[in-house]
C-alpha cells in the first residue's frame, strides 16, 4: 500500500501556502458497476505554515492502487490573503500503481494560474 503527501507554494509571493484545506478523493473506475461509481472521500487536512500536509488519509491508512483526485481550496486561501483568483478550486487527478510506494503531489499557485508534478 502507498503513502501520499503534498506541498503548495504560493508562487505570487515566493511563499508556502498556508492553510490551504486539501480533500483526497477516491475516484472509481467507470469501467465499474454504476452501483459502485461514487467518489469517495479518503483523506482530508489542511496545508501547515511550510505548505506541506502529510499523513491525512483516513485513519493513517495506505492507499491501494487506483484513481485519486486531490481538491486544493484556492478560493479560501486567496481570499483570506486578500486577493482575487481565476481558479476556486484546483484539482489534481493520478494514479497510483504500485504498491508501497511514497507519492508526493506537489502544486505551484498564483491567482490566474497553478502547475504540478510528481514530486519525490
Amino acid at each position: 500500500m502507498s503513502t501520499l503527501s503534498t506541498h503548495v507554494l504560493d508562487t505570487s509571493l515566493g511563499t508556502p501556502a498556508a492553510g490551504i484545506p486539501v480533500l483526497l478523493e477516491h475516484v472509481p473506475d467507470p469501467k465499474s458497476d454504476p452501483a459502485e461509481q461514487r467518489e469517495l472521500m479518503v483523506g482530508a487536512g489542511t496545508t501547515d505554515e511550510e505548505g506541506r500536509l502529510k499523513d491525512f488519509v483516513l485513519g493513517g491508512a495506505s492507499l491501494p492502487p487506483g484513481t485519486y483526485r486531490l481538491r486544493f481550496d484556492t478560493a479560501e486561501y486567496f481570499a483570506r490573503t486578500r486577493r482575487e483568483t481565476f481558479f476556486p478550486e484546483v484539482a489534481v487527478i493520478f494514479r497510483i500503481t504500485t504498491a508501497d510506494q511514497h507519492y508526493h503531489v506537489p502544486v505551484l499557485v498564483s491567482p490566474f494560474g497553478y502547475s504540478t508534478y510528481r514530486g519525490t
